[in-house]
Order: C-alpha cells, then structure tokens, then sequence
C-alpha cells in the first residue's frame, strides 16, 4: 500500500517536465491538487501546484512542516536538507 499524500511527505513526480524529480508536499489544496516545493527550482514562496496523481509518496515524511508553513517560518534550506538523502544514490562499497 502506497503512502498517502499530506503534508510534510516527500513525494516523486511522474508526469511534467519535472518528472523524476523529488517535492514534499506543502499543503493540501483539494481532493486534486497539492502544493510542492524542492527548496531550489521551487521555492517555498513560490510553490507548484500539482494534481495527485502525478504524484507518488515515497514514505519520508518532514516532521512540523504544515505548521512550520503556516507559520510562514519554513526555508528552502530546511526543505534542501530534508530531501537530500532522498535524491542522492548510496555508497555502494566495492568490497
């Protein structure tokens, strides 16, 4: 069974010329769309809006984020540093 999409989830993109690339999800918006940030193409202030199911959860989740959103207190640099041991390959020892 899949994650569910909701707030502070890291999540894939599938469709667009974005796909492969890895967003959390900011905010829910509607039973269609959700709002996505990576912290560098999009940034928190400017965020994209993204039908679901072009979307799949990969099950990491950002804890405090929706409040830290709210709040208007969120970084790029904590989104940044959230998803970068999401996009970067393991080590993989040669031995």
């Amino acid at each position: 069974m899949r994650p569910e999409l909701k707030s502070g989830i890291a999540a894939v993109s599938l469709k667009g010329r974005d796909k492969g690339r890895i967003f959390v999800v900011l905010y829910e918006l509607d039973a269609d769309f959700v709002l996505i940030a990576d912290g560098g193409l999009r940034a928190v202030n400017r965020p994209k809006k993204k039908r679901r199911k072009h979307l799949r959860a990969i099950g990491h989740e950002m804890p405090g984020l929706r409040e830290a959103y709210e709040a208007q207190t969120l970084t790029d640099q904590q989104i940044r540093a959230f998803l970068k041991p999401l996009q970067d390959p393991p080590l993989i020892d040669p031995a």
